[in-house]
C-alpha cells in the first residue's frame, strides 16, 4: 500500500494540476488581501466625514457608527422580515462586543486568515478540492493507464483506496499552503501579530435571537486552527463526492461537470427552499461549518455543529461505499 500511495503522490505531483489549484488560491489570496486593504482605508475616509478624523482611530466609535447604520436599516419597511433577522443578530453582537470591550475590527493576518477561509468554504474551498480530485479516477479510465496496474496483479480495492488516500494527502497539503499564502500576503498589508488577540466564538442563534450564555475567548491562534481544522473536514467531504464521481464515470470533464453542478445546484436549492427539510441533509447546505463558532445565523432553523457533522460524515460513508462497490465490479479491461 505504501508504494501504490507513494506512486500516486507522484504521478498527482508531476501533473500540472496540483500547481495550477494552488495557483489559483494564491492569486486569489493577493486580490482579496489587495482589496481589503482599500477597503478598510474607504471605510475609514467615509467614517472620518461623518464622525471626525480622530474619531476613526477608536475602534468603540466606529463600532458604534456602525451599529446606528445597521438599525437606521433595520426601520426600513422595505427590509424583509429574513434580512431584519440577520441585521438584529448582528447590531446584537455588536452591542455584545462593546460591553465586553472587545475589539472585533481589528485586522492582522490571523483575522484575515481566519476570514478568508470562512468566507471560502461555500464555493472557493469546493471548487479547489473539484480540480484537485474530479479526475483521478476518471482520467486513468480515459486514458488507459489504470490498466497498466491491474494487469501487475494488483487488487482493485488496493488501487482505489491508495488513490483516496493520496487525495487525502493532497488536500492536507492545499490547506497547509492556503493557510502560509494567507498569512504570509497578509501580513504585508496589515502585519503579522494578533495571535493571542482574544477571539469570541460560543455564539449562538436561536429562533432569530442571539444567545451568549456558551460563549468563550480563545487566543487568536487557536481560533485560526479551528477554522482550519473545520474547513479541512469540508475539504474532505468534497474530495470524497468528487472521487466518487470520478469512479463512476470515464470522462474528466464530465466529472468535474456534474460535481460542479451538484455543488451549485444544492447551494442554490438550499437557498431557495428553506422552509422545507429535504435540503438540510444535501452536504452544500453543511458546508459553513465555521458559522456554528462565529455566530452567524444558520439558513435553515433547527441545523448545529453536531448535526452538520453527522451529515457531513454520512456523505464521506456513502461516496466511499458506492466508489468501492462500483469499481471492484466495472469491466475496466474493455
Amino acid at each position: 500500500m505504501y508504494n501504490l500511495v507513494k506512486n500516486e503522490v507522484f504521478k498527482m505531483i508531476g501533473k500540472k494540476r496540483l500547481y495550477i489549484t494552488l495557483g489559483i488560491a494564491f492569486v486569489i489570496i493577493v486580490a482579496f488581501a489587495y482589496g481589503q486593504y482599500h477597503s478598510l482605508d474607504r471605510t475609514k475616509e467615509n467614517l472620518s466625514k461623518r464622525i471626525g478624523i480622530e474619531a476613526t482611530s477608536d475602534w468603540r466609535q466606529v463600532l458604534q457608527q456602525q451599529l446606528i447604520d445597521i438599525k437606521r436599516r433595520m426601520d426600513s419597511p422595505y427590509m424583509d422580515d429574513d434580512r431584519r433577522a440577520n441585521l438584529r443578530v448582528r447590531a446584537e453582537q455588536m452591542q455584545f462586543y462593546l460591553d465586553e470591550d472587545i475589539n472585533p475590527l481589528e485586522v492582522s493576518a490571523v483575522t484575515f486568515s481566519t476570514k478568508f477561509i470562512e468566507q471560502s468554504l461555500l464555493f472557493l474551498l469546493p471548487l479547489l478540492m473539484i480540480i484537485l480530485s474530479a479526475d483521478i479516477v476518471s482520467g486513468e479510465l480515459s486514458g488507459g493507464t489504470i490498466k497498466l496496474l491491474l494487469v501487475r496483479g494488483v487488487s482493485r480495492w488496493k488501487i482505489l483506496l491508495s488513490k483516496y488516500i493520496t487525495i487525502i494527502l493532497l488536500e492536507a497539503l492545499v490547506m497547509f499552503f492556503v493557510l502560509i499564502f494567507s498569512i504570509g500576503v497578509s501580513g504585508i498589508f496589515f502585519g503579522y501579530g494578533g495571535w493571542t488577540t482574544p477571539v469570541v466564538t460560543g455564539f449562538k442563534v436561536v429562533a432569530g435571537k442571539l444567545v451568549t450564555s456558551d460563549i468563550v475567548n480563545v487566543p487568536g491562534w487557536k481560533y485560526l486552527m479551528m477554522t482550519y481544522g473545520l474547513a479541512y473536514f469540508v475539504a474532505v467531504v468534497v474530495g470524497s463526492v468528487s472521487f466518487m464521481i470520478s469512479t463512476l464515470v470515464r470522462s474528466t470533464a464530465a466529472s468535474i461537470g456534474i460535481v460542479l453542478s451538484t455543488l451549485i445546484g444544492g447551494t442554490l436549492l438550499t437557498n431557495f427552499l428553506e422552509d422545507w427539510k429535504l435540503p438540510r441533509y444535501f452536504f452544500t447546505a453543511n458546508l459553513r461549518l465555521t458559522d456554528y463558532i462565529s455566530g452567524s445565523l444558520n439558513p435553515i432553523e433547527g441545523m448545529d455543529m453536531t448535526f452538520s457533522l453527522t451529515v457531513l460524515s454520512v456523505w464521506i460513508i456513502i461516496s466511499i461505499f458506492v466508489s468501492f462497490a462500483y469499481f471492484t465490479r466495472r469491466d475496466i479491461l474493455v
